[in-house]
């Protein structure tokens, strides 16, 4: 089943009179269930590339289906929705509320969509329990390690049962070993089923997807099943 579908997409730029084709003649299918990378150098397009994919953005010519539907034909309370409901994103900087508990953040994505506080902690504990981070669920960020801080990040993605995790640079203020832990959980998430696409100019973390797509200039330089995956590194405690 296709998720995600870009036919002949590309996005232009107009930095004062200087025209950048951040992203050029991209067409790309992904599958439900598939765990892609989105690989290359700072300037190569990946991340609007994954922009567009989150529906953060849209791309100056081409169409993009996502779950079968057209998105410029989306309105822009119907894009938020998709965005809230159907995409789970993970970012290199966590963006937690500070003030809020591991608990509050995770459930934070379900007060937008109407659920009852009672059902939005059931939700969240159980989002927190998939990502082994329970017993820390009343801890704010700064009582929490830079992996526990991702962990919740990862867990609040999760806590809508969303069609894709989208994660940009997932370990990219992580030092090493906390990195490989992050990346062992995202490889039990797709293990579980879920479609994860990931953000990384790191050969080594790209080794974890299953299928990794390199970008250099805007440009698709090679598009390939990854046959040396990255499995079960040891883990650590972070």
């Amino acid at each position: 089943m296709k998720i995600i579908e870009t036919h002949h997409i590309s996005k232009v730029y107009k930095m004062g009179t200087n025209i950048v084709n951040a992203l050029q003649d991209i067409s790309i299918t992904i599958d439900k269930g598939e765990y892609v990378a989105f690989m290359g150098p700072s300037g190569s397009g990946k991340s609007t590339l994954m922009n567009i994919v989150g529906c953060l953005d849209s791309p100056t010519t081409g169409t993009y289906k996502l779950n079968n539907h057209l998105v410029s034909d989306m309105t822009e309370n119907e894009l938020a929705e998709v965005r809230n409901k159907e995409i789970g994103f993970v970012f290199q900087t966590f963006n937690l509320l500070p003030r809020a508990s591991a608990l509050d953040n995770v459930a934070l994505p379900l007060i937008y969509a109407g659920y009852s506080k009672s059902d939005r902690d059931e939700m969240a504990m159980g989002a927190l329990e998939n990502v082994r981070l329970a017993d820390r669920y009343h801890h704010k960020p700064n009582e929490l390690s830079g992996g526990q801080r991702q962990r919740v990040a990862i867990a609040r993605a999760l806590v809508n049962k969303p069609s894709i995790i989208l994660a940009d640079e997932p370990t990219g203020n992580l030092d090493s070993k906390t990195s490989y832990d992050i990346m062992n959980l995202f490889q039990e998430l797709h293990d579980q089923g879920n479609t994860i696409i990931m953000v990384t100019h790191e050969d080594d973390i790209a080794h974890y997807a299953h299928r990794i797509v390199r970008l250099r200039d805007g440009l698709i330089e090679w598009d390939h099943k990854n046959d040396n995956v990255t499995r079960q590194p040891a883990p650590v405690q972070s």
